[in-house]
């Protein structure tokens, strides 16, 4: 593993450290559970509403799987060369150092991370409570529990945790190809003439750019295969595959349930349908459909909780190993092979956001979406850091190159930054911008401290 070279020694770890345990496989359906979610029964309507025709609402989904995979490549290369539990916070901390890198973390532990976590959980609460109702607060009851139990399961060691991360996401993607059976048994309605008559226009929608912020966010999430390179086994080039193979499988899957909802539903279906899941497996099984997909968005979203836990609590690790004063989390242990304090503090913080949006749901679900321009802001980061790398540490083996550089990164950088750009202007349009200023602001007080009571303890 590559250390930073101004990076403390790690005084917390009790002698243990991350080890290569997983398989490609493993980490491949890390990565996958961790994209798939519940988002993609969502947001294929949306998709198609934006874009106004079969052939580009198809476009967008193949070009979100090109740039997802030019993304993953980009991050192959530093995930590859700098093999750290820390991802994304490792890789911003060799290129511009640990003041910068904080601020991410900070993001991470605070909102990005464990509100993910807590609002999934809400949405699997939601699932649940149409099955089986605990009174007023059902949703709110089963996201704690949800939260509780798959944090005691990461504990309880990464094989386990893992194992359960294979068999969720088998059967979440089991039931897409599920609804996909559906959506080719069904009949779309027939198209009124004059709606068949109306030819789509030959040039670029207006809102293709929206429908790309769509797809892209279906798509997000790939990147967090970083934060477990350390822990793949066969080397470094097995991160590599990993983040292929994981994006090759995430495109066909959704191509495929994309295109079988355009048969079960058609267009204007699609474009009318605030649940297309539902829908077609109603159109094609019945009520009895209608109660599976049920299942099938819970599984998806336990499989993209526990995914994202498992990543998540890395980042609390690597910030524990750079701070003296946060050391606490850098404690990993070893039989478990575990940050086992960082996942109590993740899972404390996302306990605390349940509470929070229990008593205001609105202002939760704000919070969480519009901190979207600081995720994007450290992406485009992230792909800059890419650059920096290459020009600073050019004698450092490599063991992936990205293909066509320089082309590649800055496809992915300028994706960055249209996207850093297009959720900025949707946070404004909302006046809710503030919200992600707020945090950064608590977590510049929390900088300053970190750095005040380091310079008390070197007197």
């Amino acid at each position: 593993m590559n250390d930073i070279p101004h990076a403390p020694a790690p005084s917390a770890t009790l002698g243990a450290a991350p080890r290569p345990v997983l398989s490609v496989f493993d980490g491949a359906m890390i990565v996958v559970g961790i994209v798939i979610g519940a988002g993609i029964f969502r947001t294929p309507s949306m998709v198609a509403g934006v874009t106004g025709s079969v052939d580009w609402m198809l476009a967008a989904w193949v070009l979100g799987g090109v740039l997802s995979l030019i993304g993953a490549l980009c991050y192959a290369e530093l995930a590859s060369t700098f093999p750290n539990a820390g991802g994304d916070y490792h890789f911003l901390t060799r290129a511009y150092g640990r003041d910068v890198s904080f601020f991410f973390a900070w993001a991470r532990v605070a909102v990005i991370t464990t509100g993910s976590i807590a609002l999934l959980a809400f949405v699997f609460g939601d699932y649940m409570s149409r099955v089986v109702s605990l009174g007023p607060d059902s949703s709110a009851i089963y996201a704690a529990i949800t939260v509780i139990v798959l944090t005691v399961l990461n504990i309880i060691g990464l094989r386990e945790s893992s194992r359960a991360q294979n068999v969720l996401t088998i059967l979440e993607v089991s039931g897409l190809l599920l609804v996909t059976l559906a959506g080719l048994l069904a009949t779309a309605p027939a198209v009124a003439p004059a709606a068949a008559a109306a030819a789509p226009s030959s040039g670029v929608p207006p809102l293709f750019g929206l429908a790309m912020v769509f797809v892209l966010l279906t798509y997000g999430g790939w990147n967090e295969g970083a934060y477990i390179s350390a822990e793949v086994k066969g080397g470094p080039r097995a991160i590599v595959r990993t983040l292929v193979v994981a994006i090759v499988v995430i495109t066909v899957v959704y191509l495929a349930f994309v295109l079988a909802v355009l048969n079960g539903l058609g267009l204007s279906g699609m474009q009318a349908s605030k649940a297309v899941g539902a829908d077609v497996m109603q159109a094609a099984f019945g009520p009895l459909g209608a109660q599976l997909i049920g299942v099938i968005v819970g599984i998806a979203t336990l499989t993209s909780i526990n995914a994202t836990m498992i990543v998540g609590a890395r980042t609390n690790y690597a910030l524990g190993r750079d701070w003296p004063q946060l050391s606490f989390m850098s404690r990993w242990q070893g039989t478990r092979n575990v940050p086992i304090v960082a996942f109590f503090v993740q899972g404390g913080i996302a306990l605390a956001l349940v509470g929070f949006g229990a008593l205001q749901k609105d202002g939760f679900s704000s919070m969480v979406e519009f901190t979207a321009p600081v995720f994007w802001f450290f992406f485009l980061l992230t792909g800059l850091a890419l650059l920096v790398l290459r020009f600073r540490e050019p004698t450092i083996a490599r063991p992936f190159k990205v293909p066509l550089y320089p082309i590649l990164p800055i496809i992915f950088i300028a994706t960055c930054g249209y996207l850093f750009y297009s959720s900025v202007t949707y946070a404004q349009s909302k006046q809710a911008v503030s919200i992600a200023l707020y945090v950064m602001l608590a977590g510049l007080i929390v900088w300053g401290l970190l750095r005040l009571t380091r310079k008390r303890n070197l007197r």
